[in-house]
C-alpha cells in the first residue's frame, strides 16, 4: 500500500498537469505529446522550469529565458490541487483518500474550464463516471447498484429538465455537460444523494450569481446579471461536499 503522504507530494505535480488540461482542452490543443513552452518567447521549458510552485517562486514569476511575466495561473492550480488532497486527507485514508482526490481533481478541472469557457468536456466527465463506478466497486460505498442507478438517474433527470426548459423558453438553459456532471455525482454518491447535490448546487449557483452580478448602471438602474452563468462550478462544489460529508450527516 502506498503511504498517504505520497498523495500530498504528488498533488502539486498533478495540479501542473491539470493546468495543462484547463488551458489546452478548450482550445483543442494536444495534451500529451506537446512540450511545454513559454507563451511569450516560445522557448521549450526544461525540467528546472517545471517543478511545481518552486520553479515559479525561484524565477519570481518570470520566464528565465525572456523575462516575461508567467502569471499566477499554474501556481494557483497547483495549490488548489494540493488543497484538494489536504482537504480529503482530513477525512480519508488509504484507498479512499486516493479515490476522493481523483474525484476532487477532476471536479476542480471541470469547474475551472466551465467557469472560463462554459464547457464541460466529455473527455473528463465520462472517465469520471467510470471512475466513480470503480470506486463504488472497490469501497462498496455507495453500493455499486446505487452508484449505477445514480449515474443513470442523474443524467436522465437533467436531460429531461433541459428538454422541458427548451420547449417552454425556446432556448437552451442547461447543457448536456451538466447532465453528465450530475451523472458523475450519482456514480460517486449514489442515487439517494442526488437531491442534496442539486439543492447544494442551486444554492451555490445563487451565491455565484449574486457575487458576479453588477449592482447598478451608471444611471442608478439595476443591471441584469450575465446572460449565461456556468452551473458546473456550483455542481462540482456540491458533489465534493456531499461526497465528503454526506456519510457523517446521514445524507
Amino acid at each position: 500500500m502506498v503511504p498517504d503522504w505520497v498523495v500530498y507530494l504528488l498533488a502539486p505535480f498533478i495540479g501542473s498537469f491539470l493546468g495543462v488540461l484547463i488551458r489546452r482542452l478548450p482550445a483543442d490543443l494536444p495534451v500529451g505529446n506537446a512540450r511545454s513552452r513559454c507563451d511569450h518567447c516560445g522557448t521549450p521549458l526544461g525540467p528546472r522550469d517545471l517543478v511545481p510552485l518552486l520553479s515559479w517562486l525561484l524565477a519570481r514569476g518570470r520566464c528565465r529565458h525572456c523575462g516575461a511575466p508567467i502569471g499566477e495561473f499554474y501556481p494557483l492550480v497547483e495549490l488548489a490541487a494540493l488543497a484538494v488532497a489536504v482537504w480529503a486527507g482530513t477525512l480519508d485514508a488509504g484507498a479512499a483518500l486516493w479515490l476522493d482526490c481523483l474525484l476532487g481533481w477532476g471536479l476542480l478541472t471541470l469547474a475551472w474550464i466551465d467557469a472560463e469557457h462554459l464547457l464541460l468536456p466529455d473527455v473528463l466527465t465520462l472517465p469520471l463516471i467510470l471512475a466513480g463506478l470503480g470506486a463504488a466497486w472497490l469501497l462498496e460505498w455507495p453500493p455499486i447498484v446505487d452508484a449505477a442507478a445514480g449515474a443513470a438517474v442523474g443524467y436522465l433527470v437533467f436531460r429531461l429538465v433541459a428538454l422541458v426548459y427548451r420547449r417552454v423558453r425556446g432556448r437552451d438553459g442547461l447543457g448536456g455537460g451538466d447532465a453528465k456532471l450530475l451523472a458523475v455525482a450519482g456514480a460517486w454518491i449514489g442515487w439517494q444523494g442526488l437531491g442534496d447535490v442539486v439543492l447544494g448546487a442551486a444554492l451555490a449557483g445563487i451565491l455565484w450569481f449574486v457575487a458576479t452580478r453588477p449592482a447598478s448602471r451608471d444611471d442608478g438602474r439595476p443591471m441584469a446579471g450575465p446572460a449565461e452563468l456556468p452551473f458546473g462550478p456550483a455542481l462540482a462544489i456540491a458533489i465534493w461536499l456531499v461526497r465528503l460529508y454526506g456519510p457523517f450527516l446521514g445524507l
